[in-house]
């Protein structure tokens, strides 16, 4: 019997604004088991950023934690960043939402100059320098480029394009991510960008104007194409 590959999905909450991206979360967990993956949900345990009332898009006086509320979206069935080990993966999935920017780095209040979470960004070059490969989509390539920052490696992601409507500031991100040392590729809705050298595929999703449906096949295209590569590596064994 074919070996399932071992999938770790970050996530940084639960929400779009303060949290992860809820559907292209629970798109990622069902493309994995849908292609033969077994998934495990992680998160960081530490607190918000802030909390966002996703009905108004206020902040909200109250405080709450990145795993808590990741746990919303696993159903429960969730561990501590901290618990876990790379090496208990095959690969990692990280879905996008504003926590990527907030709960993981500082990039949405300091651009590509804020600082990545020390656990996160230790995880992140643990997969990489043990060729594990890695997805990202939406906004959470710019938490690989942040992790990968001065390693010598320069990887090749995408946000989306500027050549289609978005409700977000390409162009900016991308001048964030050559910051970085990472390469901006151009991709819209649907498609991914593979840097096969460092096994790395990334999806814009909901950075650009998406409709629900085009999301998932986003999200969906890139589990295939992890799941491609993970099992690849897992034969080199």
């Amino acid at each position: 019997m074919e070996q399932k590959p071992k999938v770790a999905v970050l996530l940084s909450g639960a929400g779009v604004y303060d949290g992860a991206e809820i559907q292209e979360s629970v798109f990622a967990l069902l493309a994995l088991e849908k292609h033969g993956a077994e998934a495990q949900c992680v998160a960081p345990n530490i607190e918000q950023h802030h909390v966002i009332n996703h009905l108004t898009g206020e902040e909200m006086p109250e405080k709450r934690n990145v795993l808590v509320e990741a746990a919303r979206i696993a159903r429960g069935k969730i561990k501590s960043l901290s618990e876990v080990s790379p090496s208990e993966f095959d690969a990692l999935f990280m879905p996008g939402g504003f926590g990527t920017a907030k709960n993981f780095t500082k990039w949405a209040f300091e651009g590509a100059k804020g600082a990545i979470l020390p656990e996160v960004a230790n995880f992140i070059r643990a997969m990489h320098q043990n060729r594990k490969p890695i997805a990202a989509v939406c906004m959470a390539p710019t938490v690989v480029a942040k992790a990968l920052e001065g390693t010598g490696v320069k990887v090749k992601i995408t946000v989306g394009t500027t050549q289609a409507a978005s409700p977000y500031d390409i162009e900016s991100v991308n001048l964030g991510i050559s910051e970085t040392g990472a390469e901006a590729v151009a991709c819209n809705v649907g498609e991914f960008a593979l840097d096969a050298e460092n096994l790395i595929v990334t999806s814009p999703c909901y950075m650009m104007e998406a409709s629900i449906l085009e999301v998932f096949l986003g999200v969906e295209n890139t589990v295939i194409k992890l799941l491609q590569l993970c099992r690849s590596q897992i034969e080199l064994v």
